[in-house]
């Protein structure tokens, strides 16, 4: 390999290996350089500055040494003194870099191997490069490739400008793919790695269900029908909820096509696996009954602060409710994001008798009320001695078979018996160390300041470092089961909203924030009369 080589030959290679690589060509060129520079200084000296360039057009290659120009040489090989370089550059100076011209030379055969191994990393990593950034867009997308070798359980797939991996937990159940199959599949991570960039494929994606939908369904492509929620059990059954931005368009029945045609394209790609296609509504317990299908639902329960829904279905509807091993009920909860419970009308009734009989017998023990008149107020809706206390006395008056005198007393006694309690629990609040301050805070009684010392929060400061998660709990939800962490007050029906403003307050007590700072508190006026802007204000 010569500089001296033929020039249209270095550009020729040059447009042969960028085609080849799919990069620029102007990479190509670098790369050479690269190699020359490095090959220049095995014969002159690893310490020589040597620059080198090919001009893109021609293919003139040119070669030059850099000295730099100081008062007193100490590197022989890389600087020069200002006298000479003066003769050959009148307006020199010291700093500046002196450039000579070096001839046309002749590599050897371990410097033209060690050009060649530059050129190659150079290339490999701008190929790098490209496929990274190449793909990068394209996640998202569903790409067809072939197979080109399978390890350990996991698909290599060749994609014609790259390799991608469809790992073995990605792949539909039983699925079996051997070297020269056709594969498509999902991308949804492109990753930089010292190997190079890496390509994840899926085919368990909930995504790559909803991409060969938009395939078959043309109204999906054009936006017509949107797909709201999807939840698959991978080669088994998925469900799918679509809804109309057009009346006249049923959603699901262009999702299904004329005789199934368009689902079984989608069935016959995921090998198989059945699909439920459901009309989506914001109502979520209509939502939850379409979810459940082909069960029949003959009631709903929501809570919507939990996210959790309670379904009553018919004893015999209990099995078709649930599915097999839990799939049915268990890709409904996915589909729609809520954890919804399974219950029979028999259990249900059950479960009600027994929360009659519980409240019944609350009353009887609280009140000092004969067995009647508990199971009266049960009946009524009453579900705790709190709610008797303080519920205007003409609604325990307009119960049959009450009066004004018999209400007053029912809420005499369950006055008494809640300041009893009281009293019980503000000893407990005395002996874990409870400071009274915190009773100023609104909505904390007594029960409430022994959960916060049973926790070691016993004063306005540590109440005030707590979040809204630590008192009321909260949820995570991973693989479409939601897990429930309970909080300090789990046993109170606080609310995170009211959480928050307790919190809140308790900051203020504590001299952290000011009662401006508090949400929907409007900000001070200036000595203008003007209003501060935020940043002023705190």
């Amino acid at each position: 390999m010569a500089v001296s080589a033929n020039r249209l030959e270095l550009l020729q290679i040059a447009d042969a290996v960028a085609r080849e690589k799919s990069i620029d060509r102007m990479v190509v060129i670098e790369a050479m350089q690269d190699a020359m520079e490095k090959a220049a200084k095995g014969r002159y000296g690893a310490e020589t500055e040597i620059k080198v360039e090919i001009n893109p057009r021609s293919g003139e290659t040119r070669m030059w040494r850099l000295l730099e120009i100081v008062e007193d040489i100490e590197e022989p090989s890389r600087q020069v003194d200002l006298k000479f370089a003066r003769t050959k550059s009148p307006q020199a100076k010291v700093g500046d870099f002196l450039t000579e011209p070096l001839p046309p030379m002749e590599f050897g055969r371990i410097a033209a191997q060690s050009a060649k191994q530059v050129i190659v990393q150079k290339v490999r990593d701008a190929e790098r490069d490209r496929m990274f950034e190449e793909y990068t867009g394209r996640v998202g997308e569903i790409v067809n490739g072939t197979v080109k070798r399978v390890e350990y359980g996991n698909v290599i797939v060749d994609l014609g400008r790259g390799e991608a991996i469809i790992r073995r937990d990605e792949l539909i159940p039983r699925e079996l793919f051997r070297y020269g199959d056709r594969v498509r599949a999902y991308i949804y991570d492109v990753r930089r790695e010292q190997r190079g960039p890496q390509i994840f494929l899926s085919r368990t994606h909930p995504q790559f269900m909803a991409k060969l939908f938009m395939q078959e369904v043309p109204e999906i492509y054009d936006g017509v029908i949107t797909i709201r929620s999807i939840a698959r059990d991978p080669g088994s059954r998925a469900k799918i909820a679509v809804t109309s931005n057009d009346s006249s368009i049923d959603p699901v029945g262009a999702c299904v096509g004329m005789r199934g045609s368009r689902v079984q394209a989608v069935v016959a790609e995921l090998q198989g696996e059945k699909i439920d296609i459901i009309p989506w509504t914001d109502t979520i317990a209509d939502l939850v009954v379409s979810a459940l299908q082909p069960a029949d639902v003959a009631k709903v329960v929501l809570d919507e602060q939990a996210e959790r829904i309670e379904v009553v279905v018919p004893d015999e509807q209990l099995s078709l409710a649930i599915g097999r091993r839990g799939q049915n009920v268990r890709l409904a909860s996915q589909l729609i994001g809520w954890d919804i419970d399974i219950l029979t009308e028999q259990e249900e009734s059950e479960r009600r008798q027994k929360e009659f009989t519980e409240r019944s017998t609350l009353f009887m023990q609280a009140l000092d009320v004969d067995e009647m008149v508990a199971q009266l107020l049960a009946s009524e809706g009453f579900s705790s001695v709190e709610e008797l206390a303080y519920i205007e006395p003409n609604e325990i008056a307009s119960i049959e078979g009450f009066d004004e005198e018999t209400a007053g007393e029912i809420q005499n006694r369950a006055a008494e018996y809640l300041a009893e309690i009281d009293a019980k629990f503000d000893a407990q609040r005395k002996d874990l160390g409870v400071e009274d301050e915190l009773y100023e805070i609104p909505g904390l009684n007594a029960a409430m300041l022994v959960a916060l010392g049973k926790e070691d929060i016993k004063s306005v400061e540590d109440f005030a470092g707590c979040a809204a998660d630590d008192l009321v709990g909260w949820t995570e939800r991973k693989d479409g089961e939601t897990k429930r962490f309970d909080g300090t007050f789990k046993d109170f029906p606080v609310s995170r909203e009211e959480a928050e403003d307790m919190i809140m307050q308790a900051r203020v007590r504590a001299g952290w924030i000011s009662a401006e700072d508090l949400p929907g508190e409007e900000l001070p006026a200036d000595e203008d009369g003007e209003g501060f802007t935020e940043e002023e204000a705190v």
